[in-house]
């Protein structure tokens, strides 16, 4: 796979700690040639790996990528050259995701309980399956150009159709 040039220091880490965790958590090999990346190893560690090095690719710090390690979470990236004409529409889109320092992004964050990374021309969801597809669904929501507030309150049943209340 290849990750954008400037995520591959961030990607191997001080002394190579980021690569090596990866490695020593998921039994592969990881091998880094230029801005390609290739993983090696047993399927389920090795599919782990890939999306640890993606989410690390795609923006997320690789502390946040490091939550991939449980089984329970997943990763999910919307492409947003799939959804938008140009790259005008695509800083657009971004925008919107983002929302006004950055509130947009971190109130979806905090309803979902995901962590979301707006980055070149992808947006990366990392949290808990059901998580991960609601906060999917409410950043389609704003793409589609839904106002905040009413994704805001999409959010809000969601979370109290999901505890029950």
């Amino acid at each position: 796979m290849k990750i954008p040039l400037e995520r591959i220091p961030i990607l191997i880490g001080e002394h190579g700690r980021v690569k090596k965790r990866i490695e020593d958590k998921t039994n592969t090999k990881i091998e880094i040639e230029g801005t390609s990346v290739t993983v090696e190893g047993e399927p389920m560690g090795e599919w782990i790996a890939k999306d640890t090095v993606l989410a690390i690719g795609r923006g997320f710090n690789p502390e946040i990528a490091f939550g991939l390690f449980d089984e329970n979470n997943t990763l999910e990236v919307i492409n947003l050259k799939d959804i938008a004409n140009s790259e005008n529409e695509i800083t657009r889109l971004k925008g919107r995701i983002i929302g006004e320092g950055g509130r947009g992004r971190k109130t979806i964050e905090e309803i979902t309980g995901t962590s979301i990374s707006v980055y070149g021309k992808s947006i990366g969801i990392i949290g808990a399956y059901d998580d991960v597809a609601t906060a999917k669904e409410a950043i389609g929501m704003l793409v589609g150009g839904a106002r905040h507030a009413s994704v805001y309150k999409f959010l809000e049943r969601s979370r109290s159709r999901f505890r029950g209340i």
